[in-house]
């Protein structure tokens, strides 16, 4: 019996041994895998799963690249002196621990936050390079298989000139110039009309009313009354009598023409005709009736407004820029200007006139165009569709989705190679068609990042926050107290 216990219990020990060993090296080999965020390389973990910073899915890291393994988040590293290890590679010297949702709070040692989740360990080769020429950006290392990961895509910006079209709606209005109004010098009644509705085009020298005046029908006698007086006394023999009847004849004749007496009417009375009872009133312009206050057998006195007539033979044409794109236009400066009304109808012309003052209302500065209208085709408050051509000077073009706009700068994040991506602040000048021009900040032929830049950003802003503004010292009250009770 005892001979029999004997050989099992060395069987035992044969199969035991190997079993132990193989799963001693498969749990050594299990350890040995750790696992990084491609956006945040210093988040490691001992487990696959995701990101808690971006929620990108964790990728091992291969230690046979001498990928960086700063170590877990739960131990400091094996030689924070910066000694070489098995591969030759340095590893990072650790400064300390930061919460991953807000990297201001800080601790010497390993703890979690109040969600539960690990501090992440901060390295001096990290921080090293975070103070840049954008406040609160830092220039970011993000390996090929991270860009690929995120989508970062970059492209080169371009020597040359962007092209845009400054849009704004038009207003067809009258020619100022062209207007005129049309008023009685005396008092009256209107006896007959000649022009009956607004709208009906008249031609200068046509009759459009007839008046009865008794301040008319005076000045009519008092004429002939100094035509019959100067032919009696030009038999006189005193030159001083028969000079003075004919001045009462000019002043006379002077009084009718500047009540806007016809002239064929005081032709009449010079060749011995009689006092008219009414004097019919001409249009001192061709054009159409814009305004009619008057009708027949109303009572009109001095300075009332009759007609307005204008002449529409040319008119302008007014459109409103915004005040952005004010610097953009100039005098003389040719645009195309289409029509709601006939959109196969288009027409060129150049800016005649800018307005020297902004509306105020609507902040925008209106420039007249000036267009024949023959036939009358331009429809006086119709719109119009205006297209101002822009070009720049030659500058460092990029596609617009490369900036990061915040309403007070600019930024674009250029890489300056070998994974390196540097925050740039730039100053933009157009932006048209999806690109944007760049004054200053980057130059031609360096390459941008143009898609997921956000992301760049992000991870900017995180580096740039890792390093407290006054760190405490290691192991100090304040730094403990900024981590929070370790659990």
């Amino acid at each position: 019996m005892k001979s029999l216990m004997r050989i099992l219990f060395v069987l035992l020990l044969v199969f035991a041994v190997p079993v132990a060993a193989m799963t001693s090296c498969a749990k050594s080999s299990e350890q040995a895998i750790r696992y990084h965020c491609p956006m945040h390389p210093t988040y490691i973990s001992d487990k696959p799963g995701d990101c808690p910073i971006c929620g990108m899915r964790l990728v091992p890291i291969d230690e046979k690249k001498g990928a960086a393994s700063p170590g877990s988040p739960h131990s400091p590293p094996s030689n924070p002196d910066h000694a070489p290890t098995a591969t030759g590679q340095m590893e990072h010297k650790l400064l300390h621990y930061r919460s991953p949702m807000d990297p201001k709070i800080t601790s010497p040692t390993p703890t979690k936050d109040s969600m539960g989740m690990d501090f992440v360990p901060v390295y001096a080769d990290e921080v090293a390079n975070v103070a840049g020429a954008v406040p609160g950006l830092a220039s970011i290392d993000v390996s090929a298989e991270g860009l690929r990961l995120a989508g970062v895509r970059t492209a080169v910006a371009e020597q040359g000139r962007i092209s845009r079209t400054i849009r704004a709606v038009g207003v067809v209005r009258a020619d100022e110039t062209r207007v005129r109004h049309v008023h009685t010098k005396i008092s009256g009644w209107i006896e007959k009309l000649y022009v009956n509705f607004t709208g009906e085009p008249v031609a200068a020298g046509r009759p459009i009313l007839t008046i009865y005046s008794q301040e008319l029908l005076a000045a009519q006698h008092e004429y002939l009354q100094a035509k019959k007086a100067s032919g009696t006394m030009q038999s006189s023999d005193l030159s001083a009598v028969r000079e003075g009847a004919d001045d009462m004849v000019t002043a006379s004749r002077r009084r009718l023409e500047l009540l806007d007496v016809p002239k064929s009417l005081i032709a009449g009375l010079d060749r011995g005709g009689e006092v008219s009872r009414t004097v019919t009133i001409t249009s001192p312009v061709g054009g159409i009736v814009m305004a009619k206050n008057v009708f027949e057998g109303q009572e009109v006195n001095p300075g009332m407004e009759l007609f307005m007539i204008t002449d529409l033979s040319r008119v302008w044409i007014e459109a409103d820029i915004y005040e952005s794109e004010m610097s953009a236009v100039h005098l003389g400066q040719e645009a195309k200007i289409t029509f709601m009304n006939d959109p196969g109808s288009v027409m060129t012309g150049k800016i005649k006139y800018i307005f020297p003052y902004l509306n105020a209302e609507t902040r925008t500065l209106r420039v007249r165009f000036n267009f024949a209208n023959p036939g009358l085709k331009l429809k006086l408050e119709s719109y119009a569709n205006v297209e101002i051509p822009v070009e720049t000077d030659e500058g460092a073009i990029v596609l617009d989705s490369a900036i990061m706009d915040t309403g007070v700068r600019q930024v674009v994040y250029v890489n300056t190679g070998e994974g390196r991506f540097e925050p740039r602040l730039v100053k933009l000048g157009i932006r048209s068609d999806g690109r944007a021009q760049i004054l200053s900040g980057v130059s031609p032929g360096e390459r941008v990042a143009v898609k997921a830049n956000f992301l760049l950003d992000s991870e900017s802003r995180l580096r740039a926050a890792m390093v407290p503004e006054t760190p405490a010292p290691e192991g100090s009250s304040a730094a403990v107290a900024r981590a929070g009770s370790p659990q």
